[in-house]
């Protein structure tokens, strides 16, 4: 920065392609003003009747002290995008700043002549980890911000809202990805060994235990049987049940007697349900997969073949959808983890999840394993289904499992079930949106390259 023009630049101007890029810059341009930076971007419409591209031009030529440049091959093809390239690779020369434009990577992007060999920032793996690393080069080069001046302009919400899906006032049919539980065990009982017992094994033990344990104190509580207990875990001693106490007051207010608190129980009978779901999601032969949290289960190749629909919904209204399929060059699997709750009632959340792998002839072949490359593959595949196709895997991924029984049995014990209903929960919202809700079975793709892959004309640089 060896010109003195530049003292009197002080804007962090971000070239975008509109609609494209604006909810990204919508994320980034608050953030940036509240680390005390200047930040110009024309998602935000002058008055009307103001010459906006004049003002634009005017704000990068005289007052940006860098460009942001968002990119993608869809803002990079855009010409808006290409004439702020050409001006600011005159202000590089103008100002002797060779790292005047900084390239913002949203998705892999094919090089632009001009900007071609310049070092990006990294958003298409994690925005927040990409903000971090602009942060620092922006630090670095000396870019003038002031973190106790920050002000953040109300106009990016304002923005957002004018641009918000209007409401309107009619009622509309929901469905949701709530499994609700229509019947669980009426006690739970608390087992105690009637001698001495090795307390690693008998914690061990407890967890292995086929009808699911959760152990506490020199016991375990389940919904098993003595008969279960005493037949399956034999190796580790004899058992005695304890206690026996009601499982909805268990779960709301704990066991005073054992100074047990209701937030400790609940958490247990939550644990014994999910372990339910677990040990069921394996005998059925779904794969199972570790993400952060928890565990996800996905639909196998022995469950689905690549690009095999399943069939979903009522008489009369049948639909629909894929599990498995390849797309950018990956197979991808649906599946879902399941996260029992007890608010406002019994019920499991299916939490939706797309796994990819790599492609071994025309099978899946091992797993990505890093959590950046699934990420990405899944902003770039997943992007173009709506809400519906999401509902419509579910349906699909549940029938699968189920095919037309009403109920999904989770096994506590050789007499005792967790009885799921096997269709998600419907709501019905007061009011609704413009938005479209329903889509038929051909036109649920709308995007084929979300599925079978790019058109042979275009590269993947993934």
């Amino acid at each position: 920065m060896a010109d003195g023009s530049m003292g009197s630049r002080n804007v962090v101007f971000i070239s975008k392609a509109t609609p494209g890029d604006d909810e990204f810059v919508l994320w980034l341009a608050p953030r940036l003003e509240a680390a005390g930076y200047t930040v110009y971007a024309d998602i935000l419409r002058l008055d009307p009747g103001m010459r906006w591209r004049q003002e634009l031009t005017t704000t990068l030529q005289s007052k940006a002290i860098k460009m942001l440049l968002c990119c993608q091959d869809s803002s990079l093809s855009r010409n808006g995008v290409q004439e702020e390239i050409g001006i600011a690779e005159d202000l590089v020369k103008e100002l002797k700043d060779p790292q005047f434009i900084i390239p913002l990577r949203i998705q892999p992007y094919k090089k632009v002549f001009g900007i071609g060999e310049l070092q990006y920032v990294d958003f298409s793996g994690s925005w927040a980890d990409g903000l971090n690393d602009l942060l620092d080069a922006l630090q670095k080069q000396n870019v003038p911000h002031d973190a106790s001046l920050a002000r953040i302009s109300p106009n990016w919400e304002q923005y957002r809202q004018r641009n918000a899906i209007q409401i309107k006032n009619e009622p509309e049919a929901l469905t949701s990805n709530w499994l609700r539980v229509v019947e669980i065990p009426d006690t739970i009982r608390y087992f105690s060994p009637t001698g001495s017992v090795d307390h690693s094994a008998l914690q061990k033990a407890a967890s292995d235990f086929e009808y699911h344990a959760q152990a506490h104190e020199r016991g375990f509580f389940s919904f098993a049987s003595l008969d279960d207990v005493n037949s399956r875990l034999a190796h580790v001693g004899k058992f005695e049940v304890v206690h026996e106490i009601d499982t909805l007051s268990f779960v709301k207010d704990g066991f005073p007697d054992r100074s047990i608190k209701g937030r400790e129980a609940s958490n247990w009978v939550q644990s014994i349900f999910r372990k339910a779901w677990e040990a069921y999601a394996k005998k059925r032969g779904l794969l199972s997969f570790a993400y952060s949290s928890d565990i996800a289960f996905h639909v196998s190749r022995d469950q689905a073949r690549i690009g095999q629909r399943f069939g979903w919904g009522t008489q009369g209204e049948k639909r629909s959808s894929m599990l498995r399929n390849i797309a950018k060059k990956h197979v991808w699997s649906f599946g879902v983890t399941a996260i029992p709750s007890f608010w406002p009632y019994y019920h499991f959340k299916m939490k939706s999840r797309v796994l990819f792998s790599e492609v071994s002839g025309n099978e899946a072949g091992s797993v990505v394993g890093d959590k950046a490359a699934q990420h990405r593959l899944r902003r770039s595949v997943c992007k173009g289904w709506r809400n519906p196709q999401w509902h419509g895997r579910l349906r699909a991924f549940l029938e699968m499992l189920v095919g037309d029984a009403p109920y999904i049995d989770l096994a506590v014990g050789s007499a005792q079930q967790i009885k799921l209903e096997s269709v998600p929960i419907f709501f019905t919202s007061p009011v609704s949106t413009d938005l479209p809700a329903q889509i038929d079975d051909a036109a649920e793709e709308v995007d084929e390259t979300t599925i079978i892959g790019p058109p042979p004309d275009e590269e993947d640089d993934e």
